[in-house]
């Protein structure tokens, strides 16, 4: 299972000019569709003398979640080249609007594709790409009786420990990297029932613990 993505870890900008229009590019690092709506009506109230607010997005580890907007301009002469600028670095989780400040001369199809693409390019170049690990957070719950076991098997299995919390119960979370979730989650339940894996696969339950997922994140 692939668990590491492309992204950039910084908003940035880039500008360009053609016969008197202006296109300003904005590029943003966003995982979600209600940060990418915020940021566009950002732009919008701060450029509302502009002509055109073009953007594409690309969302998800899939990469299968995104948008291309030509906001009023000739289909695919704006969207697209966008979207193809950010599909060229092979990025993710990224959102890029464009906007464009009319000059009062006709660029034509290529004049646009090209100005909407460089704007991107130049945007993106300025940007710093990372190179980001999707990971599962599970949270462990366990009786006291078990610590020793539970905090050997924690440190043998290599896990980044996100939380802790011991009240009532105890209560420790870790992040796993997708790839690695069946395997480290089998192995450490193995280390605190003190017995081989095939075993553990065949255990219901474990008394006095309790695994379970919580959700994912980014990095």
């Amino acid at each position: 299972m692939k668990d590491t993505f492309y992204t950039i870890a910084n908003p940035s900008e880039g500008e360009f000019k053609d016969r008197g229009s202006k296109f300003i590019a904005y590029a943003y690092p966003t995982d979600n569709a209600e940060s990418i709506q915020e940021k566009l009506a950002a732009i919008k109230k701060e450029h509302f003398k502009a002509r055109h607010h073009c953007y594409a997005y690309r969302l998800g580890l899939d990469r299968n979640n995104f948008r291309a907007n030509d906001d009023g301009e000739p289909s695919g002469t704006a969207g697209k080249p966008i979207l193809g600028q950010i599909d060229r670095l092979e990025l993710t989780n990224v959102l890029v609007v464009v906007v464009r400040y009319f000059g009062g001369t006709k660029l034509g199809t290529s004049g646009l594709i090209n100005a909407y693409k460089t704007a991107t390019a130049t945007a993106l170049e300025k940007a710093a790409i990372v190179e980001k690990t999707v990971k599962a957070l599970f949270e462990i719950k366990f009786d006291y009786a078990l610590m020793s076991d539970v905090m050997n098997a924690i440190k043998r299995g290599d896990f980044e420990v996100v939380k802790q919390e011991f009240t009532s119960d105890a209560v420790i979370v870790v992040a796993i990297p997708l790839s690695e979730v069946e395997q480290k989650i089998t192995q450490f339940k193995a280390h605190v029932a003190k017995c081989n894996v095939a075993e553990t696969e065949k255990l219901e339950s474990i008394e006095g613990l309790v695994v379970d997922e919580v959700f994912t994140r980014n990095g």
